[in-house]
């Protein structure tokens, strides 16, 4: 996607951002114009023990050219009470697979390429330069820190020590890592007790976090140009000891030639494919959430940036548009791996601390995510092998964990009679809607919730199924039966006939999207071709159905808030009560796809699948809006508002808004495309 110069004006480059990751957990990110409007924005924010304990270390580089004895900025900073002015020199920016400045200053051209290297902590910012008519001096200026990513250091006096060999820097910011920087070109003037004062993050403002920092300035590049000279500049950043090897260009280089890897060997693409830009960029975006934890060996899903780890629920329902459409099976597996790693007591860690990779259990759902996710691997590799080896005892023990009672960190997990099970207390949230403040749950959802339910039927069928595979007939029929228990319940008790949808809990009738969950799994505990499942689709539909994702509670409901904006409090306040959420098309998808196949009456089933193609082929135009036009590019926010202008917000980069997008787009043809 590339910006010319008129579209990267102040206002819409203040918007717009990019992300590159490094595939351990780092990641760089900025905006377009290169101004960071967060805390989190950077070049080099890096994990110390990854994915985890990320440290900004590299802010970003103010770039200057000084031609005829006039200096030119290039760098769009903001103060408090001012804006810098280099965004006017900027002439355009591109990202497909990295993020490409260019800048044209009299008749002097300039074009800079940021990139990671994989599964390294080093960025690596790749220079061409085309002098003009006049001799010029390019000047290059780290602004740089070591701070918790989470963080701010306002009021700051830096402690830094440098040591200079010729073009190589060993720097120590404040006591911490060793970093080392290189350049090819250029000379090198240490600043002493230089600070960058009160840099002004305006998305923090607007979170009602400390929008103002310092940072420290070690010293500057200067780089001689004589007429009409062209130069290319390898500026390397890194915590690694060996950056005398490691050059600019050679990262780029391997960068591109993994990533078209990546999109070749999906097999997705091809002289016929339908939007065939957009599903590579997805394909490449996907790519962003993986990451690997060398203390476990083996891949993980980073849930979202900037501040997200990998959590388990987000991770299983991001699993299959990330890796099983993009045919990553190796990876997959060691996803899967990592989920029961640390499993306790039946419990599938929802995430692990952000400081000390603790696992934490605060989850009723991931442990029934892995069911799914784990029929979904079979659907595409037909591996029972992989899954009998590694899997098939642990899922038992869930079983009979869930049956028996789980009070792990207060989670209070237990089947009652009827089949049916209960999950969290007053004080311990473990759905999805999970926000707490303080004590007080926004989303107080204990008791017998409706996806939990949904999940656990599916559950006990992939059970059955496994079970004739692996064990006795026996064994599946104890499964069939506790499934058959738990469906009778469900479908006595959650059917509400006076709003035509389910119960979100067991004596909550609000509208929310949960229910869909008994009707897009594997196994669906509420029949597909009966009338109160046409029902719940429609009410689902006029009540929460927005352009970017569906509303988590309906307008009519008094708690009903439409813009997530304001302090901590006013935004945990609204997160699960109207704001909308990409991921839930998933859901809202398969359901649809399940009532339609199951759906006998021609008529009707003619009508629905219209209204399904009709679904499809507007989500492909949002879809383009969304990675295009909105927020961070080629990537889609973890949630947006629910009224217009329907403005991106929270993470700006979510793994499972991403996947479950790219998942229904690749999946869906209307009747349009397959008349084609």
């Amino acid at each position: 996607m590339k910006y010319s110069k008129e579209e990267l004006n102040l206002e819409n480059g203040l918007k717009k951002e990019w992300l590159v990751t490094n595939g351990i957990g780092g990641f760089a990110s900025s905006t377009i114009i290169g101004t960071n409007t967060r805390k989190y924005h950077g070049l080099l924010v890096v994990p110390i023990i990854p994915p985890a304990r990320r440290r900004l270390i590299l802010s970003k580089i103010d770039e200057s050219i000084i031609i005829d004895k006039r200096k030119y900025e290039l760098f769009t900073n903001v103060g408090k009470n001012y804006i810098s002015q280099g965004y006017k020199y900027q002439i355009s920016f591109e990202k497909s697979m990295l993020p490409v400045f260019q800048y044209k200053v009299e008749d002097v051209e300039i074009t800079k390429i940021i990139c990671m290297e994989h599964f390294k902590n080093t960025v690596g910012v790749y220079y061409k330069i085309k002098n003009g008519k006049k001799s010029s001096k390019l000047i290059l200026t780290p602004v740089m820190n070591f701070r918790n990513a989470h963080g701010i250091n306002k009021n700051h006096i830096f402690k830094v020590e440098q040591k200079v060999k010729g073009q190589k820097l060993e720097l120590k910011i404040d006591d911490g890592n060793p970093i080392y920087i290189k350049i090819n070109d250029g000379k090198y003037i240490e600043h002493h007790n230089d600070i960058f004062y009160r840099m002004f993050y305006m998305e923090e403002e607007k979170r009602g976090f400390d929008p103002i920092e310092n940072h420290a300035i070690p010293g500057r590049y200067e780089i001689e140009l004589k007429p009409n000279e062209e130069k290319n500049i390898s500026f390397v950043f890194s915590l690694e000891e060996n950056i005398d090897e490691i050059k600019a260009e050679d990262v780029i280089k391997q960068e591109e030639v993994r990533l078209k890897k990546i999109v070749t060997d999906t097999g997705l693409i091809n002289e016929n494919t339908e939007d065939k830009e957009l599903i590579e960029d997805f394909i490449i975006t996907t790519d962003s959430f993986i990451a690997y934890r060398p203390s476990f060996g083996l891949h993980t899903i980073i849930a979202g940036y900037p501040w997200f780890l990998d959590w388990g629920r987000d991770s299983l329902i991001a699993f299959e548009g990330l890796l099983l459409k993009t045919k990553r099976f190796d990876i997959a597996k060691e996803v899967l791996l990592t989920f029961i790693r640390d499993i306790k007591y039946g419990l599938v860690p929802n995430g692990y601390s952000g400081y000390d990779n603790r696992p934490l259990y605060n989850s009723a759902d991931a442990s029934l995510l892995l069911f799914e996710e784990i029929k979904k691997y079979i659907n595409y590799t037909n591996d029972y092998k992989f899954i009998k080896d590694n899997f098939y005892i642990c899922l038992k023990k869930i079983i009979e964990a869930y049956i028996t009672g789980i009070d792990v960190d207060d989670n209070n997990i237990y089947m009652e009679r009827d089949g049916l099970i209960h999950s969290g207390t007053i004080n311990t949230q473990n759905t999805w809607m999970d926000v707490k403040i303080g004590d007080f749950a926004v989303t107080p959802r204990n008791g017998k919730a409706v996806e939990i339910n949904s999940l656990w039927y599916n559950a006990l069928k992939i059970m059955e199924e496994l079970a004739k595979k692996f064990e006795t007939k026996k064994v599946a029929e104890m499964y069939a039966e506790l499934a058959e228990k738990t469906q009778k319940s469900f479908n006595r008790k959650f059917y509400n006939s006076d709003k035509k949808s389910l119960y979100d809990v067991l004596g909550d009738d609000r509208i929310r999207p949960n229910q869909l969950f008994s009707l897009s799994l594997s196994y669906q505990v509420l029949n597909p071709a009966g009338k109160n499942a046409k029902e719940i689709l429609k009410t689902v539909t006029n009540e929460l159905y927005t352009k970017h994702g569906l509303r988590t509670l309906n307008r009519k409901d008094k708690q009903y808030i439409a813009t997530y904006e304001g302090d901590s409090y006013r935004r945990d306040i609204s997160y699960h009560q109207g704001i909308t959420w990409p991921w839930l098309f998933g859901l809202y998808n398969d359901a649809y796809k399940n009532v339609i196949a199951n759906t006998k009456e021609g008529k009707v089933k003619g009508e629905l699948q219209k209204q399904y193609d009709l679904f499809v082929k507007n989500l492909r135009v949002t879809a383009k809006t969304m990675m295009y036009k909105e927020g961070c590019i080629l990537s889609i926010a973890e949630l947006y508002d629910s009224k217009p202008p329907y403005l991106p917000k929270g993470a700006f980069s979510q793994a499972w808004s991403v996947a479950e997008i790219f998942r229904i787009i690749l999946d869906s043809k209307t009747e349009e495309e397959e008349g084609k």
